[in-house]
């Protein structure tokens, strides 16, 4: 291939069995921003929400936070066993799409095949300043996402590959160590806009990711997430794909949990005022029956798959949700 466009392969054909087993059950993820410094903690911690049967950890990119997603994922892929591990979410432009390709293909072989590979297009302008990158109109980010999606299915496809388009270029040489995983690696696309995001997710992805930030989705009110839904249905239709074949995925950011109102009271006014602030919308705080009832709503306006965004250091929401949610939705 030589040119931007359709890569045989691109569109799922199949319903990934880690996204069929939504019909089966709801599942919770965590994700922990800023990630712990100390390493052994952070691996323990990990540990133990696999334990309590949270099905994912997911690693957030931002470089300038403590430490990088794929570094993350290694250590992890490598200190558990059945915990899936995916990035919430990997922006397309903070490496290569060759180099996103074989850090990925790197921590799915590690972990013996449990990748979830999320994806954006990149939302921090400082960051982006930080790291001496130049941030692109959302119209060109928008097609780097196709092109990274190309570059990465086509050197996992286990042929020859090569690729030069409007932004990346990339070639398979003589090989490429692909994943593990089969039938592939799932990609998880974030975002929730209507015109090109959702569409993009119908074509490429075996999940969607939303939350009520405008970071990621501004899914805030029921009424937004109907018509969001409605939008990926009609674009999975297109495309010749059915509604099953996508899993709805939200993002909590972050969630707070503790025992009673007390006790949440207090966790509250112990924690980052202008972070609180910052996420409005996307931040849920509650005791376990109002985090069970605040999901349930989310359950029944269709989402299967939730990703709790947890407080360095708020420990004790990843105990509760394994003792109360778990167990309630699964």
């Amino acid at each position: 291939m030589s040119e931007t466009g359709s890569f045989v392969g691109l569109t799922p054909q199949d319903i990934h069995p880690w996204v069929a087993e939504a019909t089966k059950r709801v599942r919770f993820g965590i994700s922990i921003f800023p990630q712990p410094e100390d390493w052994r903690l952070f691996v323990r911690v990990v540990q133990e929400a696999e334990a309590a049967g949270i099905d994912g950890y997911f690693s957030y990119d931002h470089p300038q936070s403590r430490t990088d997603c794929w570094t993350t994922l290694s250590a992890l892929a490598a200190s558990t066993s059945t915990i899936r591990l995916g990035t919430a979410v990997d922006c397309i432009y903070y490496r290569s799409p060759y180099m996103l390709a074989r850090q990925a293909a790197d921590v799915d072989r590690i972990s013996g095949g449990r990748l979830i590979l999320g994806l954006g297009i990149g939302d921090n302008v400082p960051e982006f300043r930080r790291m001496g990158l130049t941030f692109p109109p959302t119209g060109e980010r928008m097609r780097g996402m196709v092109e990274a999606i190309t570059i990465v299915r086509g050197l996992w496809s286990g042929t020859h590959f090569e690729y030069k388009g409007e932004q990346w270029s990339a070639s398979s040489g003589d090989g490429f160590l692909g994943p593990l995983q089969e039938p592939r690696v799932p990609i998880m696309l974030a975002g929730g806009g209507e015109k090109v995001t959702l569409r993009q997710v119908a074509m490429y992805a075996d999940a969607s990711n939303m939350g009520a930030h405008e970071w990621i989705g501004s899914a805030v009110s029921s009424v937004d997430i109907a018509r969001k839904f409605s939008k990926l249905d009609g674009y999975l239709a297109e495309v010749g794909r059915t509604p099953d074949s996508v899993l709805r995925s939200q993002f909590t950011m972050p969630l707070v949990m503790a025992e009673n109102e007390a006790a949440l009271e207090a966790k509250m006014s112990r924690m980052p005022q202008d972070v609180l602030e910052w996420c409005g919308d996307a931040l849920f705080a509650g005791t376990p029956q109002e985090t069970i009832a605040f999901y349930q709503d989310l359950v029944d306006a269709g989402f299967r798959y939730f990703i709790g965004n947890i407080l360095d250091g708020d420990y004790e929401t990843i105990t509760l949700m394994g003792k109360y949610l778990v167990p309630h939705f699964g």
